[in-house]
């Protein structure tokens, strides 16, 4: 079996799992055996760190389904094969050297060397992440809802937000905080930091590290880290002033509060859609142009090797850089005085086609079971399915059934990647050794 497709069957046992653990009678609130559509909706969707939900969790759910939610948001966002990888290392067993290109391709590694300690560096940040974020938001909840479920509440919401997964167990989501500085710095810290990717926080370690002890050879930070925070930065300062010139007027979103509570909410729209799918503000009251805004931003999604999904930020960037190439007439695509390969090109351009296809192909199969909703509301929720986001226009829970199956076919395509999953259906790629002979072509 190629790795490509152990990685994709081993996220399907995974919903698997999760589905018949949601449809046992503890999990839900009534204590009766749950439907098997909502328990596949809500596996898959918490397997792949979305967050669309077809009912209440905080209702729904007893404490033992939210609990096993949360369980599966947690390997979902750590990855199949980390996990997998860290349960192996827990019983002492060496990897062999199928386990170390599984490892490589999943975390996007160039390299094999140092896996085991890369997976340790993993979850260390990420109980250290998450664990903070619970002390964090302790006192946002327990005056309301006392230390128990105070306490629950700010775990459920800690780990969603690290792994980008929009779940809430309150029925607003978190729209009764959205003028709570705490919450909103709190969850959109962790958004960021669980979507910027391990490997940007490892680096960001080292360097503050070599500068507080004030080492005499300084860390070259890699390509990787620059166009990944650089990105990150660009999109949320672009997406906060975009939200807040747009939604100011909107009674319905913005429009009520002052500005710095205005400010609070364009930052948190901005944070949100890359990729988790908590909101402050009733996303369906939005401007069309707020919503087409949200849909941008939900595709481009987070940087690799993070919590987050869509076509990520390093993608974007190798595009536009091509671009940029094209029109200033050079034959080098240039990032940070680095020339760009052309496989990692053609890889960029096989994930932007794989996902406008993906995204395309499921909107208009909605569309036709689905005749009566707005085309914007039918290509929100399939982006956000596509890109693990989670934010919706609250039409997921009225659509039919077949139009929910869509959308769990489209967060599972988003999660395991396109490429990745094409790789699982044909096969790993080979590289050819046969070249033929070259001819110009008429483009654009």
């Amino acid at each position: 079996m190629t790795v490509s497709r152990t990685i994709c069957l081993g996220f399907l046992a995974v919903i698997t799992v999760g589905t018949i653990l949601l449809m046992l009678p503890i999990s839900t609130s009534d204590g009766s055996w749950n439907n098997l559509v909502v328990a596949l909706f809500t596996s898959t969707s918490a397997v792949c760190v979305t967050g669309l939900s077809v009912v209440d969790p905080g209702t729904y759910f007893s404490f033992w389904g939210q609990l096993f939610i949360a369980l599966l948001v947690q390997i979902g966002g750590l990855g199949y094969m980390t996990t997998t990888t860290f349960l192996i290392l827990l019983i002492g067993r060496r990897f062999d050297m199928r386990q170390k290109i599984a490892i490589q391709q999943a975390l996007d590694r160039p390299g094999m060397q140092g896996s085991a300690q890369v997976i340790r560096s993993i979850i260390a940040t990420t109980l250290i992440f998450e664990i903070t974020g619970v002390f964090l938001l302790l006192p946002a909840f327990v005056p309301n809802y006392g230390w128990s479920q105070g306490l629950w509440l700010a775990i459920f919401h800690s780990v969603n937000s690290w792994n980008n997964a929009g779940f809430s167990l309150f029925k607003d989501n978190l729209i009764g905080y959205q003028t709570s500085g705490l919450v909103v710095f709190t969850v959109t810290t962790l958004i960021i930091f669980g979507g910027i990717g391990y490997q940007v926080i490892l680096e960001m370690y080292l360097w503050l590290r070599d500068r507080f002890l004030k080492q005499k050879t300084a860390l070259v930070l890699s390509l990787d880290f620059k166009v990944a925070t650089s990105t990150t930065i660009i999109l949320l300062i672009a997406g906060t002033i975009a939200f807040l010139c747009i939604e100011f007027r909107n009674t319905e979103t913005f429009g009520k509060l002052d500005f710095g509570n205005q400010l609070l909410l364009a930052w948190f729209q901005s944070v949100t859609p890359r990729t988790a799918g908590f909101n402050t503000i009733d996303i369906s009251k939005m401007t069309t142009a707020g919503l087409f805004i949200t849909i941008a931003l939900m595709f481009i999604g987070a940087s690799p090797g993070g919590t987050g999904g869509g076509m990520k930020t390093t993608t974007l960037r190798v595009l536009t850089s091509c671009t940029k190439a094209i029109l200033q007439g050079k034959e080098e695509v240039l990032l940070y005085d680095r020339k760009i390969a052309i496989n990692l090109i053609l890889k960029a351009v096989g994930v932007l086609v794989g996902s406008v296809a993906t995204v395309v192909l499921a909107t208009i199969i909605i569309s036709l079971t689905e005749p009566k909703l707005d085309f914007i509301q039918i290509l929100f929720e399939v982006v956000s399915a596509f890109a693990t986001v989670g934010l919706s226009t609250g039409i997921t829970a009225s659509v039919s059934s077949a139009a929910k199956l869509i959308l769990i076919i489209t967060m599972y395509i988003g999660r395991v990647g396109v490429l990745l999953l094409m790789s699982a259906v044909l096969g790993d790629p080979r590289p050819s050794r046969i070249h033929y002979p070259e001819e110009n072509l008429l483009v654009g």
